[in-house]
């Protein structure tokens, strides 16, 4: 599949800030006419104005705020390009989360993703385009401390790899993405890093810029890769502890103490 045309639509979720903001940055540069959405109706707006793009106040838990998107995407031109950037990071032993935590991971993380997926076949199945959906590093294996959240960001790399499955045996000529990067320097990290059980998020030399990850985002909208992480090295790690827990779940442990001394020195 070519890369998407600069003529088209492109929605990114969660845009007011990180990730989605810098995606959209690019997606607004090349060309694109962009709807950015964010829960928060202030936020989505000023960065809306910043990036000269269309913002629009919505919930990524929403089966039907997605489908509301998408028509007002429509509005500005054939939808080539979806986003599903949204997502919450709370940091917790997975039995002293509160129910609410719990909840608002799951269904913002993959219910929103999995409703977003359905609202993007629908805008550009007939025409083709490319459908993105941000995992993270903690899709490939045991996450000790981000239990929940890494359940969530496993079940959208699956997702993601099954429904471009569906969509080939459709004939239905999108494309799906699935980006996997490690913790990166943005609020959703920078927020929960006084919480211990961020450390094994702090275990990389160097947290990754939302810039970088949005230079990965916007080659893979260039290619037909389904699925990449960054960086490649962490992600053979990962699947290691996932394969062979009795062994990666160790070395998690020293990964962990290690980047308990950085987050609380960057901290």
């Amino acid at each position: 599949m070519n890369a998407p045309s600069t003529a088209t639509a492109a929605v990114v979720t969660g845009a007011a800030r990180g990730f989605g903001k810098e995606i959209a940055r690019r997606l607004v540069t090349r060309g694109h006419r962009v709807l950015i959405t964010d829960l928060d109706a202030d936020a989505v707006g000023a960065a809306a104005d910043e990036l000269g793009a269309t913002g629009i106040a919505a919930d990524a838990r929403l089966a039907a705020d997605h489908r509301s998107v998408a028509s007002a995407a429509a509005e500005l031109g054939p939808v080539g390009v979806w986003v599903n950037n949204a997502g919450v990071l709370r940091a917790g032993k997975a039995w002293e989360h509160p129910d609410e935590d719990v909840a608002l991971m799951i269904d913002a993380n993959l219910l929103g993703v999995v409703h977003g997926s359905r609202a993007a076949v629908e805008a550009m199945r007939s025409r083709g385009g490319h459908l993105l959906n941000i995992a993270s590093m903690s899709a490939h294996g045991p996450v000790p401390g981000l239990a929940i959240y890494a359940a969530t960001k496993a079940a959208v790399l699956n997702f993601s790899t099954s429904l471009q499955g569906d969509l080939d045996l459709e004939r239905i000529p999108i494309r799906v993405h699935a980006l996997c990067p490690d913790a990166a320097d943005t609020a959703l990290v920078r927020d929960e890093q006084s919480h211990r059980d961020t450390a094994i998020l702090f275990s990389q030399k160097a947290l990754l810029t939302p810039q970088a990850v949005a230079d990965a985002a916007i080659g893979m909208l260039d290619g037909t890769r389904v699925v990449r992480s960054m960086p490649p090295v962490r992600a053979g790690l990962a699947r290691v502890g996932g394969l062979l827990p009795r062994v990666g779940l160790p070395v998690l442990a020293r990964m962990r103490a290690q980047g308990d001394r950085r987050r609380v020195a960057g901290s």
